[in-house]
């Protein structure tokens, strides 16, 4: 079983920084090898901010967020984090935490899909004024 709480979001002005932690749990410590963040707007499908592996070195992003958001983690913890700067309205969304065990097509082609990740957090709510 895998459990993700994700903290930290709030209301924000265009411009300001705001950083989401998400803390995993879990029974099988391979079904966390993968911890990344989503996020998705009322409407439409959910997206892919940021993956990070515990072994690896780089992480995943989606490549018009990389410049201003940077995920991180803390093994010890087995929390990730995601530090947003120089926020925009358009970044208002639920945010939420993912976890999997493997991650074939974003290891080979960098692509962040949701269907690659079996669990999930309850989410939080960044809403970024102008």
């Amino acid at each position: 079983q895998v459990t993700l709480v994700e903290s930290g979001g709030g209301s924000v002005q265009a411009g300001d920084s705001l950083t989401l932690s998400c803390t995993a749990a879990s029974d099988r410590l391979e079904d966390v090898y993968y911890l990344g963040w989503f996020r998705q707007v009322p409407g439409k499908e959910r997206e892919g901010v940021a993956v990070i592996y515990t072994y690896g070195t780089t992480p995943y992003y989606k490549d018009s967020l990389k410049d201003r958001f940077t995920i991180s983690r803390d093994k010890a913890k087995n929390t990730i984090f995601l530090q947003m700067t120089n926020l925009k309205p358009e970044d208002t969304a639920i945010y939420y935490c993912a976890a999997s065990s493997s991650a074939y097509v974003l290891r080979t082609t960098g692509v962040i899909r949701e269907r690659d990740f079996p669990h999930w957090g309850q989410g939080t709510q960044v809403t970024v004024s102008s």
